[in-house]
């Protein structure tokens, strides 16, 4: 069944208690959206089909795509060299590159502009907390909402799409001398808000590779009806009408009770996660 068809019956399903606001102590359960499509990424090298499906539902060849690598710090950042990188992955897409650390610039209508014509926006790789300082309560952010009201996309890989919760998680800035911080530490006062697109969730990426299974466990258990979701290097989530759907790799759900025993189930290719219907473990991974 194709991914639409999938989620449409999925939404459908749903319509009954979509309305209904999480309260502390039921399961966890997301929420999307009402138009457009939200794509998240764990990390690590950006699979094909990934990349294609971002630019097909970005409006496909010729779709105008802003790319964002302000997660990134300034002296990795060379606009041309990141335009170049992700046309080879987004090919067809006409790709214009926006950054500012700058918060007055980002509530600058120049400087939004590119968002206005977009069809899609994809969040880059780094350190989540300086998307946050960047663009939260900005124009941008306003932007990015209006271009999901039209139908349009927002992706993002590793930090892009941590960012793209509601609950901000390892985004510890650091003292001045190490900028970087320290990504162990989940909860970090003054940067736990993201920009809830995909909302009362926490998104947690390269679960995998940098062992971190688990680690959303007591973040869900300290934010009672919280929905955890861990993403594997080469996993991805396509979000859309109430639901989402696993592409590649293995999606880790959160939503604090027990399945057979452990506060966490798996996720595989192709398994359809209803967000506003009671917590199911149908689609795991094996």
């Amino acid at each position: 069944m194709a991914l639409k068809s999938r989620l449409c019956v999925a939404a459908a399903l749903a319509g009954a208690v979509a309305l209904m606001a999480p309260f502390a102590g039921a399961p966890a359960r997301g929420r999307s959206p009402e138009k457009g499509w939200l794509l998240l990424d764990g990390g690590g090298a950006l699979p094909g089909p990934t990349a294609r499906r971002f630019v097909e539902l970005a409006g496909g060849a010729g779709a105008r795509v802003v790319i964002i690598p302000t997660a990134q710090p300034d002296e990795n950042i060379d606009a041309d060299e990141y335009r170049d990188a992700m046309a080879g992955l987004f090919g067809g897409a006409r790709l214009t590159v926006l950054h500012t650390r700058d918060r007055d610039v980002a509530n600058s209508d120049r400087f939004v502009e590119p968002l206005r014509e977009a069809g899609g926006v994809w969040f880059g790789g780094g350190r989540q907390w300086r998307l946050a300082d960047a663009y939260l309560g900005t124009a941008v952010e306003r932007e990015i909402n209006a271009l999901l009201a039209r139908g349009g996309v927002v992706g993002g890989a590793s930090a892009g799409a941590t960012f793209q919760g509601s609950l901000l998680i390892r985004a510890q800035p650091g003292p001045p001398f190490n900028p970087d911080g320290d990504n162990t530490v989940m909860l970090a006062p003054g940067h736990e808000t993201g920009l809830g697109l995909l909302e009362n969730t926490a998104v947690d990426q390269h679960i995998d590779t940098r062992h971190r299974l688990g680690d959303l466990e007591p973040v869900v258990a300290a934010h009672p009806g919280l929905l955890g979701i861990g993403l594997d290097e080469g996993a991805a989530i396509v979000v859309h009408g109430g639901a989402f759907e696993v592409m590649g790799g293995r999606v880790t759900i959160y939503d604090g009770q027990r399945h057979d025993g452990a506060l966490h189930y798996f996720l595989g290719p192709g398994a359809v996660f209803d967000l506003a219907g009671p917590s199911s473990a149908a689609g795991r991974a094996q």
